[in-house]
């Protein structure tokens, strides 16, 4: 009997990579979709949306609201439902401790809207920005600096977020659930650059910064200043308390406990991602 294939969106990114490969594991067709993959797919752009669609039974959607209108992302649902996709898994975010909406919370209501058996997660921060992009110059530079203060966030692991994605991708049960994934603990950014710097013995340190100081330091980096200013908003979040509330997510999704910190920068520092 024939499998219709997983469309993953964003399938060389942090999380969708992990969710390919989670499915490719499983002996399941994947069509992995990003811009730089054949044929390329954009989200931005409407012509390349059915042949990505073609035939597909499940998605794995990033929505990648930074660049692209919810309106967009909301059309794209309603062509994934159109085309035969029966089953969507949303990468969304957590919003505030104790809010019940999400920072995406128009493109949450878009999927839900689309009539198809839907999976929204909401991850906090996660653990592989400090190996993989985003903190990874600064800490192998030496100095973190962020205006995130002593606030604290509980990191969620990228591979914890793909695995409840793949499990709802492919399972029963998860239809209609919204999972809020965190890490088992919330951890300040001074903690979490001390236990890079233990495990790799580098010399690296964590330095506070006012938002207007970050933020000006991103737009002489060239970031525009719109992006510059999202950035810093969600940092600051951060600072003040956003991020710190531990979420049962995983343990709901998968039943076990998510993956620790401490746990990621052991993998990681024996891989050498901070070793440049």
């Amino acid at each position: 009997m024939s499998v219709s294939p997983i469309l993953v969106i964003g399938a060389r990114g942090k999380t969708g990579r992990r969710v390919a490969a989670r499915l490719d594991r499983l002996g399941l067709p994947v069509r992995a979709a990003s811009r730089s993959g054949s044929p390329a797919f954009d989200l931005a752009d409407r012509d390349t949306w059915r042949p990505a669609l073609a035939g597909a039974g499940a998605l794995y959607l990033v929505p990648m609201h930074e660049s692209v209108p919810v309106a967009t992302v909301a059309e794209f649902a309603g062509a994934a439902a159109e085309s035969g996709v029966r089953r969507v898994v949303l990468l969304s975010a957590r919003g505030p401790a104790g809010a019940a909406e999400s920072y995406q919370e128009p493109v949450e209501r878009a999927v839900r809207a689309t009539g198809l058996e839907w999976t929204i997660l909401r991850p906090a921060w996660f653990a592989q920005n400090f190996s993989e992009d985003l903190f990874l110059e600064p800490i192998l530079a030496g100095e973190l600096a962020l205006p995130t203060g002593e606030g604290r966030e509980a990191f969620v692991d990228a591979g914890d977020i793909a695995d409840v994605a793949a499990a709802a991708l492919t399972g029963d049960g998860h239809a209609g659930e919204i999972y809020e994934l965190s890490g088992p603990e919330a951890l300040s950014f001074r903690t979490a650059v001390e236990l890079i710097a233990e495990a790799t013995g580098r010399e690296i340190r964590y330095t506070p910064l006012e938002p207007a100081g970050f933020t000006a330091a991103l737009t002489g980096q060239g970031l525009p200043a719109e992006a510059a200013d999202l950035v810093t908003e969600l940092l600051v979040r951060i600072r003040d308390g956003a991020g710190e509330h531990v979420s049962d997510g995983v343990r709901r999704a998968l039943g076990r406990e998510p993956r620790s910190f401490a746990a990621y920068v052991k993998e990681a520092a024996q891989a050498g991602a901070w070793s440049a």
